[in-house]
């Protein structure tokens, strides 16, 4: 047998081994399709009956708890070969898409579009919901008290840079709860002017964390030019986009936005870098079995205050997972403390906790107990 004969009865055997396999492919895509829109329907009877059941009252339609239970079984039931994460990703998604058939959501981010909190809220909500991007942490928060958007996503904590203090203050004067928690890894990219051929440049624009974050590989590589720091990323591939002899850092997503070239990617100094996002709205969250609470504690200014607020988590073996002080607005050099632990307002030990805790503290207030962020 020929050369040209075997490679024939070789091309065959392949034809006929894939058409079987793509046969197979198209009935699941056919069983999938169905499924799905079984699931979409089960969806909007559910809206149906939240709404029959409480007429007078706006029912709760988005509910974190249920997403992160549904989440956390799907993973754990997952045998591959999809990652974990790919199936949370997938399955947002499809949740996305069957929350928004019971009610419409508009959510607020920090913006301009490209900005790291854009890209956790569509992690978190999904592409079916719609998005508003806002100029300030402030006004997030004051759109979702006004009732214009159902809720807000905001930057919290950076596990490199720390604390985003706006967000602290914010909570202080506001009454919003704090929804669910978004963690998304952060990856900058040097990016030019599509015209800049030889990458040569005289200034790099960027958000003042993301400089902090990516100090090394400027050290190395752009020592000697000038840093300037401005509002987002986001503005900085803005400002990039006309001007040929600056570079900005930031997300990929900015390249596309702004039609930027990339130069180099994940130049950030530290690989596992990591951004923290919280869901603020108008509802209390139930338990997930998973969860954390954020409580705002001010204290008197005495000796000993913050040791009598925290000596019961620890006498209780409640792991507290941050704490950040802020000065009060009184003026008067006395501090507010945002406490961050695991568990539930309402599991018993917690709730027993939280009551001696009001014993000893000036004011208590819960921000809010949410599930622990979904990877």
């Amino acid at each position: 047998m020929s050369k040209e004969t075997d490679r024939i009865a070789s091309g065959e055997q392949e034809k006929q081994a894939l058409t079987g396999i793509r046969e197979r492919i198209d009935q699941i895509d056919d069983e999938m399709l169905a499924l799905l829109n079984e699931r979409a329907t089960l969806a909007v009877t559910v809206g149906q009956i939240k709404k029959a059941a409480s007429p007078d009252v706006p029912p709760v339609f988005y509910r974190p708890e249920r997403e992160a239970q549904i989440l956390k079984r799907l993973k754990d039931a997952n045998a591959g070969p999809l990652t974990n994460e790919a199936i949370a990703h997938l399955f947002r998604e499809v949740i996305s898409c069957c929350l928004n058939l019971e009610q419409p959501l508009t959510i607020a981010y920090l913006g301009p579009r490209g900005t790291y909190t854009e890209s956790a809220t569509i992690k978190h909500f999904g592409h079916s919901s719609t998005t508003l991007a806002l100029g300030g942490i402030d006004d997030v928060f004051r759109e979702v008290e006004a009732g214009i958007v159902h809720y807000g996503v905001v930057p919290v904590e950076n596990s490199t840079e720390g604390m985003v203090n706006h967000t602290l203050d914010c909570f202080m004067t506001s009454a919003l709860s704090i929804c669910a928690e978004v963690e998304i890894p952060i990856h900058h990219a040097f990016m030019v002017h599509p015209d800049n051929v030889d990458g040569v440049v005289t200034e790099v624009i960027s958000h003042s964390q993301s400089l902090a974050q990516c100090r090394g590989w400027l050290d190395t590589h752009h020592r000697d030019i000038k840093k300037t720091a401005v509002s987002s990323n986001a503005e900085a591939a803005r400002i990039v986009a006309g001007r040929p002899d600056a570079a900005s850092i930031g997300g990929e997503i900015n390249a596309e936005y702004y039609g930027l070239r990339l130069l180099a990617t994940r130049i950030e100094d530290d690989p596992n870098n990591k951004t923290r996002f919280l869901v603020i709205g108008n509802q209390d969250v139930g338990p997930s079995g998973h969860d954390k609470t954020s409580i705002l504690v001010s204290t008197k200014n005495t000796s000993g205050a913050l040791f009598s607020v925290l000596e019961p988590f620890h006498r209780n073996q409640i792991s507290l997972t941050r704490i950040e002080a802020r000065p009060a607005r009184s003026g008067d050099w006395s501090y507010v403390f945002f406490i961050d632990f695991c568990g539930h307002q309402r599991d018993p030990k917690i709730s027993d906790v939280l009551r001696e805790v009001r014993g000893v503290a000036l004011e208590v207030r819960v921000l809010g107990s949410y599930p622990q962020g979904v990877s």
